[in-house]
């Protein structure tokens, strides 16, 4: 079962890690991270499906703070590879994309992301608050 979002900000991505981290009921798979200039793209794949009562409370929590996305196809491409195990690195420089994190959700990637982009501009843009 797989969940697509595109989020606003940050602090948003982080808050849907800390969620994932927290949520002992939901079989995460992995979490797919992609930072793009007009926000963040936001992936859960789940082990298997969820029950109906999960999927509509994991689809409600993700619906307050994103919309669910409908990648191009080199982002579908690039989620794809992840997905298939090959590396972050190799995605990045395949499709020119930014891999923040894959794997289990680790809020410490997404803020380490934050802050060395945030360092090398100057100042914050608004997707990085």
């Amino acid at each position: 079962m797989d969940y697509l979002y595109h989020l606003a900000n940050a602090s948003l991505t982080l808050r849907v890690a800390e969620y994932l981290n927290t949520s002992a009921n939901l079989p995460v798979r992995f979490l797919s991270v992609i930072h793009q200039i007009d926000g963040w793209i936001v992936r859960v794949k789940m082990n298997h499906p969820l029950k109906r009562q999960q999927d509509g409370d994991f689809r409600a929590f993700m619906n307050e703070l994103g919309i669910p996305g409908q990648p191009s196809i080199r982002l579908q491409m690039a989620l794809w590879a992840l997905e298939n195990e090959q590396s972050p690195i190799e995605v990045m420089r395949r499709y020119q994309i930014a891999v923040v994190s894959h794997g289990h959700p680790d809020l410490s990637e997404i803020e380490e992301f934050r802050e060395q982009f945030v360092q090398g501009l100057g100042y914050c843009p608004e997707t990085l608050a």
